[in-house]
């Protein structure tokens, strides 16, 4: 540098131009495109291994042994960036490291030190520097990594009032890629959050093809998704997004996510289900509320969007309530889509007791319904979205290559914030793997689905202890059906991995268990159906309700034989 002014100006360039980004490769990047060719003509800058990672940086004197990253270089000196090595000792890269002083060193071709790290010598002899400062990355007693300055021929030698340039360098760039270690630490704890919270590897079911596409933001987010097994071969699929980014949005969405599988659990109907999923974001809301005011969350509001789908592959239905999320669009087998018309329901945790309204669409096998964020709806979901053709012939491609299609269309657009879509394609259920009987509303129900389950059980090969055992359990629902319930009942009888039994009546009273007492002839219905089945519960219907059990299918059941009416 040939004077003050031109010292000030290049420490002025250096802190408007280095710090921007969070990322510590980045911002490493920053400083050698500030310093090279203005300070000087090459630039390698090395960090510690552990604060690439987000890690707290060590306090001098460093264990000898300790990675270094080259993180950044600009220049004519031939290495390789995103190398990891430790510093031999013995040289002023380690050092410099040791005591935290920056060093003019002199590039003698007889110098000791390139003895000690050839590697590094020859490199910085084949590139002809021949003046060369060394200086520490540092926080007071914390070492972040060092930063080699070289000048080659075309520039005069390094002078002694440069090294303090280059301190002044080095002391705001370490202050910048602190702060981006501290959020890339933040970021990789949301991050890892949110991957374990996230299905691994969604299971693929019988009657539903799943193809997720999860983009992640930079900076973490609250996306999920989920596809729940229901009794009677149904799947709950669900699209969910908490507002915000970091942890904070990884870990509430862990919370709805599990409070999610627990309603699931109790087989609601979807716009029950997102009713109670609201009290538990409204109670969350209000413990976010009540946080002190030095809480970065105080104040903060609480938002999240969720989408839930029941498909019934017997019945091929599909049943669909929001909350804060745009509609699904379901892509037919003929090629044409369309978004269904589900009512929009408000955001979880919103104010006020709007409702959550569910519809039931009939969905013909091969249906591909695609399910996604909010951060999706402009650019494929809305109907005059850019990427909405490539769902519009979605049903009549592999579900992968579509969901492929789409990643590389969205990933093209650079487009900001986190973006997941679910995509789904249904299938039927085999009518020989199904048995509906309408019942008669007498005593003689019991003996007569007693008698259409032992048929078709003996169809489906199943053996003799599990056939007596289904038909006790059908003929306890049915008798309580008959004697508690109301006209009409019906019995469906479903072999898929489960064989589950079930049985529905129009009346809406709730069965529960009795503990008869030894005396009673009667109240023993469903404490034997408890017993014996896996799971048993009651599916409320909007006439009307479904009582059913599940118990394991100890052997497949036969798609290929024919499905009846009975």
């Amino acid at each position: 540098m040939t004077g003050l002014l031109d010292r000030l100006a290049l420490l002025e360039s250096v802190r408007t131009s280095v710090g921007h980004r969070q990322n510590v490769a980045a911002v490493c990047q920053e400083l050698v495109e500030a310093v090279v060719p203005a300070f000087a003509d090459t630039t390698d800058v090395e960090v510690l291994d552990d604060v690439v990672r987000g890690e707290e940086p060590p306090t001098v004197p460093l264990a000898r042994d300790v990675p270094l990253r080259r993180a950044a270089l600009r220049g004519r000196l031939r290495a390789q960036v995103g190398d990891v090595h430790p510093l031999p000792a013995g040289t002023p890269f380690s050092d410099v490291l040791s005591d935290l002083r920056p060093r003019l060193v002199p590039l003698a071709a007889d110098g000791p030190w390139p003895a000690t790290d050839p590697a590094r010598g020859e490199a910085v002899r084949r590139s002809g520097a021949h003046s060369l400062i060394v200086a520490p990355l540092v926080l007071g007693e914390q070492a972040l990594g060092v930063v080699s300055f070289y000048r080659h021929p075309r520039q005069e030698p390094f002078e002694r009032d440069d090294v303090a340039v280059a301190s002044a360098i080095c002391a705001h760039a370490a202050l910048c890629i602190n702060n981006a270690r501290q959020y890339m630490r933040e970021w990789i704890i949301a991050s890892t959050v949110q991957r374990r919270l996230l299905p691994r590897h969604p299971a693929q079911r019988p009657t539903v093809e799943l193809a997720p596409l999860h983009l992640p933001d930079q900076e973490g987010g609250g996306a999920w998704y989920d596809a729940i097994a229901l009794p009677g071969a149904r799947t709950v699929l669900v699209v969910g997004d908490v507002a915000g980014r970091g942890i904070a949005a990884a870990t509430t969405m862990g919370l709805l996510r599990t409070a999610l599988h627990t309603l699931a659990a109790l087989d609601l109907q979807p716009d029950e289900l997102m009713a109670r999923l609201n009290d538990t974001a409204t109670r969350l809301a209000t413990e976010r509320a009540a946080l002190p005011a030095s809480d970065p969350l105080h104040g903060e509001p609480f938002t999240a969007g969720c989408a839930v789908a029941v498909y019934d592959p017997v019945d091929l239905t599909c049943t669909v309530a929001r909350a804060g999320l745009p509609a699904p669009v379901a892509a037919l087998p003929d090629g044409t889509s369309a978004p269904l018309p589900v009512p929009p329901g408000p955001p979880l945790g919103a104010t006020g007791t709007a409702p959550f309204p569910a519809t039931t669409v009939g969905l013909p096998e091969g249906t591909t319904l695609a399910m996604g964020t909010h951060a999706l709806a402009d650019e494929v979901l809305a109907p005059a979205a850019p990427l909405r053709p490539l769902l519009d012939g979605a049903g009549t491609k592999p579900l992968p290559d579509v969901r492929d299609s789409l990643a590389v269309a969205l990933t093209r657009g650079h487009r900001a914030g986190e973006r997941l879509m679910l995509l789904a394609r249904t299938k039927a259920l085999p009518t020989g793997q199904v048995l509906t009987r309408t019942l008669p509303a007498g005593p003689e129900a019991a003996p007569v689905a007693r008698q259409a389950v032992r048929r078709r059980l003996k169809d489906w090969e199943v053996d003799d202890e599990t056939a007596y055992t289904t038909e006790l359990i059908v003929s306890e629902l049915v008798g309580n059906a008959v004697r508690h319930g109301a006209p009409p009942v019906q019995l469906r009888l479903i072999h898929d991995r489960t064989l589950t039994c079930e049985v529905g009546d129009a009346a809406a009273s709730a069965p529960r268990v009795k503990h008869a007492r030894t005396v009673d002839e009667n109240g023993r219905g469903l404490f034997i159906v408890a017993n014996l089945a896996d799971q048993w519960g009651t599916r409320y219907r909007t006439r009307g309700k479904t009582v059913w059990a599940q118990q394991a299918a100890p052997t497949p059941a036969t798609p290929g034989a024919a499905g009846r009416q009975e």
